[in-house]
């Protein structure tokens, strides 16, 4: 039986991958994800890219190990449609960001179809555990 650990596992994923990528190689991420007359490939940007990395690396062990809810999926969801504009706004009005940012483009059309998925199949609330 697939429980609501699955979709929010799955979840987690995009945020341990590309920020772990972000983390390990930040000058990368920042070559590919950024149009050159915006990119600095400094040690600053390394390190702001590097926390961000980290920032997503924390969310996504956050996301993996806590314990989710029909309205955990259902708030999350909601939260990331703003990053749709985001994407829209960064690639194509003011081109800052490259095409390679169809990766988060995907990664939050993934995520928002498991917060559907988790939704439909998570308790409405968590109960307690026996003792």
């Amino acid at each position: 039986m697939l429980t609501p650990l699955w979709p929010q596992r799955l979840l987690a994923l995009p945020f341990l991958i590309l920020g772990a990528w972000c983390l390990v190689a930040p000058h990368m991420v920042e070559r590919l994800g950024i149009n050159p007359e915006y990119q600095h490939l400094s040690t600053t940007s390394a390190l702001f890219m590097g926390c961000f990395g980290a920032q997503a690396v924390l969310g996504g062990l956050f996301i993996a190990f806590s314990r989710w809810t029909r309205s955990t999926f259902a708030i999350y969801g909601a939260a990331l449609l703003p990053f749709f504009w985001f994407n829209y706004y960064f690639v194509f009005v003011v081109p800052v960001m490259t095409r390679w940012m169809a990766l988060d483009l995907v990664s939050n059309l993934f995520m928002l179809g498991l917060c559907v998925w988790g939704y439909r199949i998570a308790p409405a609330k968590l109960v307690a555990a026996p003792e």
